[in-house]
């Protein structure tokens, strides 16, 4: 396969380069000053799971070309921008951006049966361009579609992403709710690690450990979980996704919360954003998220996400 990667961050930085090592034609779509580096230096990884790579996939400014795929893995505020940068349609897209509303923009984009719906779980950081410290012990790709015709790229990917030693799971069957399960089962988790971590600007260990914050990381869980149940996410546990965050480390951290620290702008609206919309989609409200949203929006100085689209 011909794979592009749009956005050379964390997470399209490390995949760019495990595509590469296991042989795939890769080719990094980023900014022209990131092109340069990558073009220069390579890509360079270190990662608990890998080790230290280094590996020259092609960088380019601009797509002009045919690929089997295009993996979108820029930050959701970002993708815009980023896809002006790509002049040729992909036969399928991978979007890995947190969130949920990324993928009716990417619908209206490419031909929509071509976009599936995809999460990754990792924590990856791009400190410099070119560079990426992968520093979490687990890294998965989820894929769905409700497209039958995307049964052929959701198995291409699979096998490439396998062959790079990327674990993979591909919800099936082919349905609409498959893409619901996907796309929720990791948003139920990250938007309350996330809301609770950058409200408070603590780790993990000590949101579980404090009980009035422990109890707004359950109350962001169970909000959201009833919000993903409405959305067709019938199987999001709030015991499960709890449980999930117990078994974390206790220095586990959000990106949100990186971005703040750094001052770059935190996704509250992709994240906790989305939730609150699809809540209100269906008539459910979500206190605590909302309130948590607030705080975080008034540490960062930015606008609180929209509650309706």
């Amino acid at each position: 396969m011909k794979i592009a990667v749009l956005g050379a961050g964390g997470v399209g930085g490390l995949l760019a380069a495990a595509l590469a090592r296991a042989g795939a034609e890769v080719v990094v779509v980023a900014r022209p000053s990131t092109a340069e580096a990558i073009a220069e230096h390579g890509v360079r990884v270190q990662s608990v799971i890998f080790g230290e790579l280094v590996e020259r996939p092609r960088a380019v400014d601009e797509l002009r070309e045919p690929v089997d795929a295009l993996i979108v893995a820029t930050k959701a505020a970002g993708m815009a921008s980023a896809l002006e940068r790509v002049s040729t349609p992909p036969h399928g897209v991978l979007p890995l951006l947190n969130g949920l509303d990324h993928i009716a923009l990417l619908r209206e984009r490419f031909a929509p049966e071509t976009v599936l719906a995809g999460t990754i779980r990792v924590e990856a950081d791009r400190p410099e361009p070119g560079v990426v410290v992968h520093t979490s012990p687990f890294l998965l790709v989820s894929m769905a579609s409700a497209y039958e015709s995307a049964a052929g790229s959701l198995d291409a990917l699979e096998q490439q992403l396998l062959a790079a030693e990327v674990p993979v799971r591909v919800r099936r069957p082919i349905s609409q709710r498959s893409e619901a399960e996907v796309m929720w089962s990791k948003l139920v988790r990250l938007n309350a690690l996330a809301c609770t971590t950058s409200a408070y600007d603590k780790l993990l260990g000590e949101i579980r450990d404090t009980p009035a914050l422990r109890a707004d990381l359950e109350g962001a869980i169970e909000e959201a979980c009833a919000a993903a149940q409405a959305d067709g996410a019938l199987e999001a546990d709030p015991a499960r996704a709890l449980d999930e965050l117990e078994q974390a480390h206790a220095t586990l951290g959000s990106s949100m919360q990186r971005d703040i620290a750094a001052g770059r702008e935190p996704e509250l609206d992709a994240i906790p954003g989305s939730v609150l919309r699809a809540a209100a989609r269906h008539g459910l409200s979500c206190p605590t998220i909302d309130r948590l949203a607030g705080v975080i929006a008034a540490r960062a100085g930015v606008p609180a996400p929209r509650a309706a689209a």
